[in-house]
């Protein structure tokens, strides 16, 4: 180092030492559930041909992109806090005067050299406002990650309970044409045998047409199911088959207090308030020091030199800015109010939707079923001794059919408000993030 530059360096380094206390590095923990600082893998590849729900869902936390975009958003915001804890740096500055003039100064005989250090303090609370915000800022994010986790398991939920219905709605289907098919077949040998008049083999043939449109519509729409379903996990090729049930063991209790919504709201509402600590430290004093050596050529001597620089807050004193932090803070609050009401609503919709469906499910699953089977099954008796007409047999297929789908319709329901149950039940204490 040359010999001018050192009492520069050194006084550098006392700037930098007086440095106020909140300027030195802070390892508070973080509040808010936490996030894996590496995020995993992300699983390629095909689905299992065979897909249960607890494979969807555990498929869905390994392939989702919705929750690899969530990690991605944690990870800057943990950057940006690792951003904030780091002290302004000091500015070297480098001054030759008094060269490449006329008269005496027409060479360098008579210049003067000065080398400073300047350094701008962190004081009146800016650092470590910076920092809770964007600690406020860290533990939001990882409450948005967990939502998202929360929402993916509630879709993989929701389409595997629409999937299983769809897949119990085509076999439904296919039930339904075949009977219609050995129908057609048998009102065709009455008609051919003169036992039933013309009308009644058309009146079969057109029932089978329908039940065949309706297999061809239930085919489809069980693709449809499994790719929708596989499209969530980003994968093209949806599984060959969804295996198992949709039942889920609902919550017990959900507390609308401890949902990730609302510990979002409140996260929000902690930012507000950072917000404003920072609008009023950016209002106070910033001053910046400097100390520095010059060294005169044409005497050989050598002199300290300081200063001190502070902003004078004649106009701006960051007045608006506090001013739309105070206005935040009403408006985190009002949103935290009205995300508890609408949580609170959901949960109490979701549990009455959840009553209704299980209701709707024994009652179907008890009498409704058995009484429908049983006189489609008379009906079928009468038809083939000649006792009923083609129209009672019909009406008794109708019934029969209706009753399956809406068992099928009504487990799907109760499907539906255990997912949302499940999903407000995610508290974050409970999502384990480092999946």
């Amino acid at each position: 180092m040359h010999p001018m530059f050192a009492p520069a360096m050194a006084a550098a380094l006392v700037a930098i030492s007086v440095t106020p206390a909140s300027a030195q590095a802070d390892n508070r923990p973080i509040a808010g559930p936490m996030a894996q600082s590496v995020p995993p893998e992300v699983r390629t590849g095909p689905l299992p041909p065979v897909l249960t729900l607890p494979q969807a869902l555990e498929e869905a936390e390994a392939r989702s992109p919705a929750l690899v975009a969530a990690r991605a958003d944690v990870e800057a915001a943990r950057g940006r806090l690792r951003q904030a804890r780091f002290r302004y740096n000091p500015i070297l500055n480098v001054e030759v005067e008094n060269f490449a003039g006329t008269g005496p100064y027409s060479g360098f005989n008579g210049t003067e050299t000065t080398a400073s250090v300047n350094q701008r303090l962190d004081i009146g609370g800016r650092r470590k406002a910076r920092m809770t915000l964007a600690e406020a800022q860290l533990a939001a994010q990882e409450y948005r990650f967990a939502i998202a986790r929360a929402e993916l398991g509630q879709q993989v939920r929701s389409l595997f309970a629409f999937g299983i219905a769809v897949r119990d709605n085509l076999a439904l289907a296919r039930e339904n044409e075949e009977r219609a098919r050995e129908l057609s077949r048998i009102a065709r040998e009455l008609v051919e045998s003169g036992k039933e008049p013309p009308l009644r083999g058309l009146r079969a043939d057109a029932a089978l047409a329908q039940a065949t449109a309706a297999l061809r519509a239930a085919e489809a729409d069980e693709v449809n199911a499994r790719r929708s379903l596989a499209a969530l996990f980003g994968v093209d090729t949806p599984p060959a088959e969804l295996s198992g049930s949709d039942l889920l063991a609902p919550p017990r209790n959900v507390d609308a207090m401890a949902t990730l919504d609302v510990r979002l709201a409140e996260a929000e509402r902690v930012i507000a308030d950072a917000q404003l600590r920072q609008a009023r430290a950016e209002g106070r004093l910033d001053p910046s020091i400097g100390v520095g050596v010059r060294q005169l050529r044409e005497t050989g001597d050598r002199a300290l030199i300081a200063s001190l620089s502070v902003p004078l807050p004649v106009f701006d004193r960051n007045q608006g800015n506090i001013a739309a932090a105070r206005s935040e803070i009403q408006s985190a609050e009002a949103r935290r109010n009205s995300v508890l009401a609408n949580t609170q609503a959901e949960i109490a919709n979701a549990r009455a939707a959840l009553a209704a469906a299980e209701a709707r499910v024994t009652a179907l699953e008890g009498s409704g079923i058995g009484q429908a089977r049983e006189a489609l099954r008379l009906a079928q008796l009468s038809y083939r001794a000649g006792k009923s007409s083609l129209i009672e047999l019909l009406d008794a297929q109708q019934a029969y059919a209706s009753t399956q789908a809406e068992l099928i319709a009504a487990r799907r329901a109760r499907a539906e408000a255990q997912a949302t149950l499940a999903r407000q039940a995610a508290a974050a204490s409970e999502v384990d993030l480092e999946q």
